[in-house]
């Protein structure tokens, strides 16, 4: 069984940045779509940005322009760059391989990681 573990969560400054992590035990990325999820407090876990083995990314309105996704699948791990980060992006922050896509949205798969917490306040 393929381990997701993420990191790079913390607190930071409206309009700063973070950069996650999402570390694989094994090559998944490389064959497996996956997607970054959030979850803020009394809220229902949401996606954030997805990307497919080709590498293609998508992104929610939400944060379109703002984050970035990308992979090493030499490292087998898949990055989540936020930058010009607001109050309303804090949450814990999931990610999640394993997935498909239907009608280009991505919908998660059994794999989930423990989550990092990202707080962006003054």
């Amino acid at each position: 069984q393929v381990q997701l573990v993420e990191s790079g969560g913390g607190l930071v400054q409206p309009g700063g940045s973070l950069r996650l992590s999402c570390a694989a035990s094994g090559s998944i990325f490389s064959i497996y779509a996956m997607g970054w999820y959030r979850q803020a407090p009394g809220k229902q876990r949401e996606l954030v940005a997805s990307m497919r083995s080709s590498s293609i990314p998508d992104y929610e309105d939400s944060v379109q322009g703002r984050f970035t996704l990308s992979k090493d699948n030499t490292k087998n791990t898949v990055y989540l760059q936020m930058n010009s980060l607001k109050p309303e992006d804090t949450a814990v922050y999931y990610c999640n391989a394993g997935g498909v896509y239907i009608g280009g949205r991505y919908y998660y798969g059994d794999r989930w990681g423990q989550g990092t917490q990202v707080t962006v306040s003054s």
